[in-house]
């Protein structure tokens, strides 16, 4: 018999089949036969690999093979050849020591990041960071956080080390790996779903031979087997994307923080409109001042469709040369089909949310389970037609805007839109390059995206995500508000437009940021939310809706015999019916994590979703 280490990745009979299976711990020879592990794989998982899916596995409710799956696996045999120091071009060289440099022959155009040399401020940053195992880097949009990272992403090269640029979504990834990429070359490799298996393997490869030495990308980059891992930086910090939606239900932005401690990593979380968590929870460091100050002046109007006060900006910024930006709050088409005569609207069938309408496929198409029928005209109620919708979606805004204003090349933005990995490299190229004038579409606009040429930022819908049941309304909305009025005025003045009922509200914040924050910390105090206590929700779901029921009431039953928990609420969830299963929700708070942990584990079992942490509330 053969020592097999912890770890190893085996290849095991199991019935007449052979599965993959994993060496979890040594235990004694059972007094039954048992067969031999048939092959001993070149893979395995390191400890603290284990070690932290056990974690997400009793946080995050989920098996630990649910867990550990996360991770790809180490390659045995194959060291990689980053031992020690590493030789550094003279563009790193000047990162480390705070200048900013890009390599002789690169073209940086006209990006107001182009010069030479740190700010002061951002020298300081820097020099803070260093100083500091995790920290919360509080940068006003434009500020050159980027520039920060670089520079940290370089020291790490220096000494040996590798590094992990997490970010909230790949709509980010295509001009943060140009900006990269001028830096560090075939040193950074981007990672996220939308490779091939072919790529993956290549980038693989590069990690495992040490010419790879930073791993960018979405959530999955976190579980890239990089050795010798000495900084992890989560940029937008702040983005709920960071929150899996599926089993293991983790939070990228928080197992970044826990791999730092058991790595001994660096960990710097980022972000113009922080968390209220990572605020209260982490040392802060500011970039108060944008790198390039330009003016930026604020308009409010109300209305909830594109008016003529929006037409005649964007067709003033269109005339003038400039670019701008229009955010719509709701996803492609997602407006629905109503009843003039009794008010209802067109649901689901399996569903209790109603049909998004697609006129672009002529298609009504269900966004929770995904059923799709011909767009109808009839009310399935009483009868009356026509059904009339009123709520513009991304399709009907460039219509209007097209109509309106002849010759604007207008870039949709948003999910429908950006299938592919290559159709958002063409968007973005597109915009960049000035073929197209708009940016049109939904929350992918407020994900980074940096262009010196935008001059005017129109935000609509705020009341939409004001108006939302969950206690962080406020904080998506001014967030958001934030995000994009930052997308614009980078290089040039800028004007934004933001449509509102509610302006007294966002005026009082529209300088200082953290004056929102520190409000917010004081009523979310008051009020008993988190960061100050811990949420957990309880999802039940069943085809039949009496037992879904019973399995609530059950569960609710066992909960109260526990202390210092508190059951917020329990019932019907805000959305009943998803794929023809009965929804039922129950929402938990505790002052400590531990006993709401405990409490949870109590009652875990195969009928019921667990969410720790929740940002989702429908």
């Amino acid at each position: 018999m053969q020592d097999i280490s912890i770890g190893s990745v085996v290849s095991v009979p199991l019935k007449s089949s052979v599965k993959q299976a994993l060496i979890l711990k040594s235990v004694d020879k059972p007094s039954f036969s048992t067969d031999e592990v048939l092959v001993v794989s070149s893979y395995h998982y390191k400890s603290f690999q284990m070690q932290i899916a056990k974690f997400i596995s009793d946080y995050y409710f989920s098996s630990f093979s649910e867990a550990i799956s996360l991770f790809l696996p180490y390659r045995r045999g194959r060291l990689p050849s980053h031992q020690s120091k590493c030789e550094l071009n003279d563009t790193m060289k000047s990162n480390i020591n705070g200048v900013m440099a890009y390599p002789k022959g690169i073209s940086v155009g006209h990006h107001p990041y182009a010069s030479l040399k740190l700010t002061q401020s951002q020298q300081q940053a820097y020099q803070s960071i260093l100083t500091k195992d995790k920290a919360l880097l509080f940068g006003v949009t434009g500020s050159g956080k980027t520039e920060i990272f670089i520079s940290l992403m370089a020291k790490m090269i220096e000494e040996g080390k590798t590094s992990i640029f997490l970010m909230p979504e790949i709509s980010l990834t295509p001009q943060m790996e140009k900006r990269l990429k001028v830096y560090f070359g075939d040193r950074v490799a981007m990672w996220h779903s939308k490779l091939t298996k072919k790529k993956k393997e290549s980038i693989l490869q590069g990690i495992e031979e040490g010419s790879i030495r930073i791993v960018a990308g979405a959530r999955s980059v976190l579980f890239v087997p990089l050795s010798n891992l000495g900084l992890i930086i989560v940029d937008e910090e702040h983005d709920d994307s960071y929150k899996a939606m599926t089993r293991p239900r983790y939070h990228a932005r928080d197992v970044a923080v826990l791999m730092g401690q058991k790595m001994g990593a660096k960990v710097v979380l980022a972000s113009a409109t922080p968390s209220m968590g990572s605020y209260h929870k982490y040392d802060v460091v500011k970039l108060d001042k944008p790198y390039v100050e330009t003016k930026k002046k604020y308009e409010f109007i109300t209305g909830n469709n594109i008016n003529h006060t929006i037409l005649n900006a964007l067709n003033t910024h269109y005339k003038e040369g400039n670019q701008s930006l229009l955010f719509l709050p709701t996803r492609g088409n997602f407006k629905y089909l109503y009843c003039e005569s009794c008010g209802k609207t067109h649901l689901c069938p399996y569903c209790s949310v109603g049909m998004a309408l697609h006129r672009k496929f002529k298609h009504l198409k269900c966004h929770y389970c995904n059923f799709t029928e011909a767009i109808v005209d009839t009310c399935t109620q009483c009868g009356h037609q026509p059904l009339k919708s009123e709520r513009m979606g991304t399709v009907e805004a460039i219509e209007v805007i097209e109509e309106a204003i002849e010759g604007i090349q207008v870039e949709q933005f948003d999910k429908d839109s950006i299938t592919t990995a290559k159709r958002l490299k063409d968007a973005l190229k597109r915009f960049e390059s000035g073929e197209s004038e708009l940016l049109l579409g939904t929350q992918m606009l407020s994900k980074g995206h940096d262009y010196a040429n935008i001059t005017l930022s129109v935000i609509m819908g705020l009341d939409y995500i004001l108006g939302l049941a969950d206690y962080r309304a406020r904080e998506r909305a001014m967030s958001l508000l934030f995000q994009i009025a930052g997308r614009s005025g980078r290089a040039k003045e800028a004007e934004v437009i933001v449509q509102t009922g509610d302006p007294e509200f966002f005026q009082t914040y529209l300088s200082d940021y953290e004056l929102f924050i520190k409000d917010e910390l004081a009523f979310l105090e008051m009020a008993d939310y988190p960061p100050f206590v811990s949420l957990a929700r309880i999802l039940i779901a069943n085809k039949d809706e009496a037992k879904a029921g019973k399995i609530t009431l059950d569960t609710v039953t066992k909960l109260k015999a526990f202390k210092d928990i508190e059951i917020v609420g329990s019932g019907k969830a805000p959305v009943e019916r998803v794929a023809n299963k009965f929804r039922f929700n129950i929402l938990l708070r505790a002052k400590n994590r531990v006993p709401l942990l405990k409490a949870l584990h109590s009652v875990d079992c195969r009928e019921i979703e667990i969410d720790f942490d929740p940002v989702e509330f429908s």
